[in-house]
C-alpha cells in the first residue's frame, strides 16, 4: 500500500519483533530511531485515541451514565492500544490487536443506536436481539478476516458500518415519531457536534490517503527537512490523531442523542471542559 522500507540498516536487522509479518505497512520508515518500534510516529500518535478514550470513560463513570457508554468509551481505547502495539511491532497477530477492534467498536456503536425504546432495562427493549446479531456480525466477520487476510475487505466493512451509524443518526434526528422526544435546540447541538466529528474523521480519511498515495515525494520531503521537524509529515499519525478526535466528537453526540431519546432530555446536557465536550447530568436541584 505504501512505500516500505526501514532508514536504519543496522536497528532493521536487529528489530526485537523480528521480520514484519503485517500484511500492511504505512509510509513512516521502519525502525528509523529503535530497534523497540518499528514505526515511532504512528505508535506514539494512538496515545490521543487512548487518552480522549479513557476522558470520555471517567466522565461516562462520573456522570452516572448506564454501563452501555462506559463501554463504548472502553472498546475506543482498546482500539488505540490495538493500534500502538500493531505500528510498534508490525506483526500480523499485532494488525489483528489493531483491526478487530475496530470492527467491534463501530458495530457495537451502530447497535446502541438501534435501540430507542424509552428507559434502559433489558426486558422492554430489543436490546438482546441487538446483542445476538452483533456476537454473530463479529464472529462472523472475524473468521472471515482471519481467512482472507485481504485489507481492501476491512476496510470495506468498517466504512460499511462508518455510513451505517451515521445515515442512522441523522435518522434519529428527523424521525417525527423519534425525534419529537428532543427540543430543535437540542437536535440542532447534537447535529453540529456528530457532524463536526464527522467531518473531522472524513478529513483524517483524507490525510490517510493523500500518505499513500504521495508516499515516495512525502518521504522525499522529510528526508529534506530532517526530524523532528519531518514527524509533522508523518500522514498517517494524523489519521490516528484527527480520527481519535472525530471519534470521540461522534460517541459524544450519539450519546447525547441516545441519552435524550431513551430517557428524558432536560436530564442531560452538552459542555465544554477546555474546549472539550462532555456530557452532564443536569443537577436539577440546583437553583439559578
Amino acid at each position: 500500500m505504501a512505500l516500505n522500507h526501514s532508514a536504519n540498516a543496522f536497528l532493521a536487522g536487529q528489530a526485537f519483533w523480528g521480520p514484519v509479518t503485517a500484511t500492511l505497512d504505512w509510509c513512516e520508515a521502519n525502525y528509523q530511531f529503535s530497534r523497540y518500534i518499528a514505526e515511532a510516529a504512528n505508535t506514539f500518535s494512538n496515545l490521543v485515541t487512548v487518552g480522549l478514550a479513557v476522558y470520555g470513560a471517567a466522565q461516562a463513570r462520573s456522570e452516572k451514565l448506564p454501563p452501555r457508554y462506559l463501554a463504548g468509551y472502553a472498546g475506543f481505547a482498546l482500539v488505540g492500544i490495538g493500534s500502538f502495539i500493531f505500528h510498534a511491532t508490525l506483526l500480523f497477530e499485532a494488525q489483528l490487536m489493531d483491526e478487530l477492534p475496530m470492527i467491534y467498536v463501530s458495530s457495537y456503536c451502530c447497535a446502541v443506536l438501534f435501540d430507542t425504546t424509552r428507559g434502559f432495562s433489558l426486558k422492554h427493549s430489543n436490546a438482546k436481539e441487538l446483542g445476538i446479531i452483533f456476537a454473530m456480525f463479529n464472529i462472523l466477520f472475524t473468521w472471515s478476516y482471519y481467512m482472507s487476510r485481504n485489507p481492501l475487505y476491512h476496510q470495506f466493512v468498517f466504512a460499511g458500518l462508518m455510513f451505517t451509524t451515521t445515515f442512522r443518526t441523522v435518522y434519529l434526528l428527523r424521525n417525527g415519531e423519534i425525534s419529537k422526544r428532543l427540543p430543535p435546540a437540542e437536535r440542532a447541538s447534537i447535529a453540529r457536534l456528530f457532524s463536526s466529528g464527522a467531518a473531522t474523521f472524513a478529513m483524517g480519511f483524507l490525510v490517510w490517503n493523500l500518505d499513500n498515495i504521495f508516499c515516495s515525494k512525502i518521504t522525499r520531503w522529510k528526508n529534506a527537512i530532517g526530524w523532528p521537524a519531518a514527524f509533522l509529515l508523518e500522514g498517517h499519525s494524523w489519521w490516528h490523531i484527527l480520527t481519535a478526535l472525530g471519534t470521540y466528537l461522534m460517541l459524544n453526540g450519539n450519546t447525547c442523542d441516545t441519552l435524550c431519546i431513551k430517557d428524558d432530555h432536560s436530564n442531560f446536557t452538552v459542555v465544554k471542559t477546555a474546549g472539550i465536550p462532555r456530557i452532564k447530568r443536569v443537577d436539577k436541584t440546583k437553583t439559578h
